[in-house]
Formats: C-alpha cells, structure tokens, sequence
C-alpha cells in the first residue's frame, strides 16, 4: 500500500532530512504549522515506516577519517556456490568492517560497490589489499578516490 504524502509531510521530512535533531516546536516555527499536528504527523511518518530513523552527520576531518574511496568488487560466483553463499552474504560480511561506510549490490560491469573510509592512503593501502582483497569471495577490485565531494 503506498502511503500518500501531502505538502505539510514532505515541509516536515524536507526539514528533518537536513536538521534531525530539531524539536517540535522548532519544526512548527519553520512550518507555521502547530506543535502538535507536527507530533502527530512525524509520528505517523515513522509508523507507516517513511522515517526509517534518524541520525547524524559526521565531520570526517575531525575523526581524522577523510580519505574516501569507492571500490569496485566483482564477486567470484564459483566459490560463493561453492561455499554456499550469494553476494547478499558477501555484502553482510564487508559491512562488518569497522572502515567501511556503505555497501551495495548493484547491476553492470562490477557486483558490489563499497565505500571505504579512513585517514589517509597509507590506510587504504593496507586496509585494500591488508583485508578487502584478501575477503573470500571476492575476485577483484576496482577503487576510485574521491577528490571532492559536494
């Protein structure tokens, strides 16, 4: 069932997506709406499972993490068959590492894009072929740096 949004929803979701940590009543001055219409619909928003959660934005510089990479991984089918397993549990195992921002399974010339985090190119240097390369079930790589983000 799709749940439709109206314009006071999306005022509400267009504020939180940028300032989640807002209360009520500073949501209700930005949206001229009343504290309590904006409790009940964030409310409802959550329960219908359009907020899936709310979270936090991390200054990287300051965490001394802001080298940022995108790699590539072709998945090596055979041995994922051979042992049982699909890309799905490939990506869960990848996801467990502490430096790794995002995974995703996607379509096209590359299975699993992941995005890697951490303080500089010594780091990823180890962290690539120290622990990605050597994951079982992953054939090859592909890494694109990030030179700037927007």
């Amino acid at each position: 069932m799709t749940t439709i949004i109206d314009e006071k929803d999306q005022k509400i979701l267009e504020i939180l997506k940028d300032h989640a940590e807002y209360t009520t009543r500073q949501i209700a001055k930005k949206t001229l709406l009343p504290i309590t219409t904006i409790h009940n619909r964030i409310k409802k928003l959550k329960t219908e499972g359009i907020i899936k959660k709310f979270t936090i934005k991390l200054n990287y510089e300051k965490l001394n993490q802001n080298f940022r990479a995108y790699i590539l991984i072709t998945a090596n089918l055979h041995i994922l068959k051979e042992k049982k397993r699909t890309q799905h549990d490939l990506a869960r195992d990848l996801r467990k590492f502490p430096f790794i921002e995002r995974v995703d399974i996607v379509s096209g010339g590359t299975d699993i894009v992941a995005i890697v985090r951490v303080k500089d190119v010594k780091e990823f240097d180890e962290v690539l072929l120290g622990k990605l390369q050597l994951v079982e079930g992953i054939e090859k790589t592909q890494s694109m740096i990030v030179i700037h983000s927007s």
